[in-house]
């Protein structure tokens, strides 16, 4: 059974197959670390979160025109929707394509140009949220908000921050995203993946996050957690990206059934599937083991969403007339 889906994380650079990789590397003339699918796949075993950022770099570089963004997002538009995602919030890194020699408003109006006719093709809403990299200069996280609000007529809602949590703590990037709030643009960072409650606060209260990229650290800290489900902030909850990048040690052990128990709200993402061999459906598996149901999870989806009022309503509207709960019952598809 299909069901419909939002998906709020998702890193558009990481959704490329490793024949698509191939495929735009050698029209590209770069240079990937192997030259074949099996090679590729097993780059993807990760150490760690380091080794995950490191192999991200050099694979992801091989992005270079606004063809090859603009294919990413229909590609993967075309790939969640049989999965039933109905709304995506596709995540892009553009700085280092920038540092690459790709231009700004290559990249900005290649993944708009994609979102556009993901929608035409798949009837999948696509909006986007660049993120500004941790070790990004505060020039280049200033320009990444800049483009963001020249573009937000073209389905650009908001900013994230993503990359190494541990060593860039939030409040480094505090003034770009008082800037992006200044530009009426959504907040939303990475933080409570691979540090604790303290990266969460500093998301919170330096950044003025919105909704929470993974969050799922905050239950190190009862009194955070409290806060979290008091403000009703959404976590984009990763079930097999936390396992993949060592987050945590096994499913078993995922926090997800402590903030679903505390009342925090969770929508559930895929983060990075191609590079974690996940989709759409088995996280949602991944998220019902462990005592979140699909209805929570479109409803926390919709709630955290940076979308205007009428795309809202129009995902209440899709929603509302599902079946919920034969998804308790019935195998996810």
């Amino acid at each position: 059974m299909t069901f419909p889906k939002i998906e709020l994380h998702v890193h558009l650079e990481a959704t490329v197959g490793p024949e698509t990789l191939l495929e735009i590397a050698r029209r590209n003339d770069y240079a990937l670390p192997a030259d074949t699918v099996e090679g590729l796949a097993a780059l993807y075993e990760y150490r760690d979160f380091a080794h995950f950022i490191e192999v991200w770099v050099l694979t992801t570089n091989a992005l270079r025109t606004a063809d090859d963004f603009r294919q990413v997002v229909v590609d993967y538009a075309g790939e969640a929707a049989s999965h039933g995602a109905v709304y995506i919030e596709g995540i892009f890194s553009p700085a280092e394509r920038v540092r690459r020699g790709v231009s700004w408003d290559e990249i900005f109006s290649g993944y708009c140009d994609g979102a556009q006719e993901a929608e035409e093709l798949h009837g999948v809403t696509v909006r986007l949220t660049p993120d500004i990299f941790r070790g990004a200069t505060l020039e280049e996280a200033e320009e990444i908000v800049r483009h963001a609000a020249a573009y937000r007529e073209r389905g650009v809602l908001g900013v994230g921050l993503g990359g190494l949590e541990a060593e860039h703590p939030p409040e480094e990037y505090e003034r770009p995203f008082a800037l992006a709030r200044a530009e009426g643009l959504g907040s939303v960072p990475h933080a409570g993946e691979h540090a604790g409650p303290a990266s969460v606060r500093g998301a919170l209260e330096a950044l003025g996050a919105d909704r929470l990229r993974h969050g799922i650290r905050a239950v190190e800290d009862e009194g955070l957690l409290a806060e979290l489900a008091a403000r009703g902030t959404v976590l984009d909850v990763c079930p097999i990206s936390n396992l993949r990048t060592g987050a945590v040690r096994s499913l078993a052990e995922h926090p997800l059934p402590k903030l679903v128990a505390a009342g925090v709200r969770c929508s559930i993402s895929t983060d990075d599937p191609a590079m974690f061999d996940t989709d759409l459906t088995r996280d949602y598996e991944a998220a019902r083991s462990l005592g979140l149901d699909a209805s929570s999870a479109y409803e926390a989806g919709v709630a955290g969403a940076l979308c205007g009022e009428g795309t809202r309503k129009r995902l209440r509207k899709i929603g509302a007339p599902f079946a919920w709960s034969t998804t308790a019952q019935a195998e996810l598809v």
